[in-house]
């Protein structure tokens, strides 16, 4: 049933296992009056270059809490993609993803000097190209699921956003989005493995989809060989240390510009959540309900290491044997025509987050590697 509708993703069967994410018959059409909506970093690659990765993963994570947060309790299907991210909202929302979007456009300009191209494409146009938006829904835990896309429909529309059609422009002047919730506080994780492994696939141009379904599955196989599947963050959760490398960042995205005096505040915060976390993980003591040990366990399941966005994209903590077993599928894969990859090795992964409320259970975080992650590896594509 082709539903036209806000419960469209509210509707789709939902499945915990990644390898059924390599299955067609999960995958449902978006209804052809929804809209695609899309935004990226221009010049990502550079910004990630002079080392500013931080912020280009925090102007593609502010998309999805910007849209999370006009449309409150409403789930829609979303992906982050490092130096941007795609979601589909139904017909009856364009207006608040439009403002959301334009909004976002400004603020990006302003508190970063970044240019941020944003879109919103009517589903029909990418069906009529030949590249429909298909959607599935994983769960990444019992509280956390996220949209899987396949279809070729969201990279048509990359495509058209890039070439400058369907463009939303900027809001007026000193225009901010809501990004309430939205954070990148947490340390540094380091590989445990060997290598922090940031991996983007594509399906070649004229390549049979069944057969790039059969690579991701492979490479999943090969992935399961790892504890929890190359999941890079602990599972008892990231470092509870204090970043304050991140103040900065927060600081120009809350708009208050990047001095000390701006950053003082958001300091604070981070010294009295840092103090919480150790003291209750250490204790085994809640406080004021607040549960610390449960909570950075969940922070864990919840994240986004993983994921389908008409290609694969993981960011994954890896041993050498395991690598070279990886490589050798992708490889394998590429000779047949089948797919292009890159990849990035890196010490390190990161996480950003988006926590409307830390007394619920169903926060999102994403990670990207620490060192280019998949803009860098999405470079050796070209």
């Amino acid at each position: 049933m082709r539903v036209s509708q806000p419960d469209f993703f509210d509707l789709l069967p939902v499945s915990d296992r990644f390898d059924d994410m390599a299955d067609a018959a999960r995958f449902r059409d978006l209804p052809d009056d929804w809209l695609i909506g899309l935004a990226d970093v221009a010049g990502s690659t550079a910004l990630v270059a002079e080392g500013r990765y931080k912020t280009v993963n925090m102007v593609g994570a502010a998309v999805i809490a910007a849209m999370k947060n006009v449309l409150p309790g409403q789930a829609f299907p979303f992906v982050f993609a490092g130096d941007g991210a795609s979601f589909a909202i139904w017909p009856g929302a364009e207006d608040e993803a439009r403002a959301a979007l334009a909004a976002l456009v400004r603020w990006a300009d302003e508190a970063f000097g970044i240019r941020l191209r944003a879109a919103l494409v009517p589903a029909r146009d990418a069906a009529a190209a030949g590249r429909p938006v298909r959607v599935a829904r994983f769960a990444a835990s019992p509280t956390a699921d996220y949209a899987m896309f396949s279809g070729g429909g969201l990279a048509w529309a990359e495509a058209r956003m890039k070439a400058g059609d369907y463009a939303v422009p900027p809001a007026p002047p000193g225009t901010q989005p809501d990004l309430t919730g939205l954070s990148c506080r947490w340390a540094h994780m380091k590989s445990r493995n060997g290598t922090i492994l940031s991996l983007v696939a594509r399906p070649d141009e004229d390549a049979d989809p069944a057969a790039f379904a059969t690579a991701v599955a492979e490479v999943a196989a090969v992935t399961r060989r790892l504890v929890r599947d190359g999941h890079p963050a602990p599972e008892d959760g990231p470092p509870a240390k204090w970043p304050a490398a991140a103040a900065g960042v927060e600081a120009q995205a809350a708009g208050r510009g990047a001095g000390f005096a701006a950053r003082f505040p958001i300091l604070v915060q981070m010294a009295l959540a840092w103090v919480i976390l150790r003291l209750g993980l250490r204790t085994g003591l809640t406080i004021g309900g607040f549960d610390p040990a449960h909570y950075t366990r969940t922070v864990s399941a919840n994240a986004d290491f993983r994921k389908l966005d008409d290609g694969l994209k993981m960011t994954i903590d890896i041993d050498p044997a395991t690598r070279a077993a990886l490589v050798a599928v992708l490889d394998d894969a590429r000779a047949r025509g089948v797919l292009r990859y890159g990849l990035v090795e890196q010490d390190e992964a990161m996480m950003t987050c988006i926590v409307p409320s830390a007394m619920a259970d169903d926060h999102v975080h994403f990670i990207d590697g620490a060192a280019g992650g998949y803009t860098a590896a999405a470079a050796l594509l070209r």
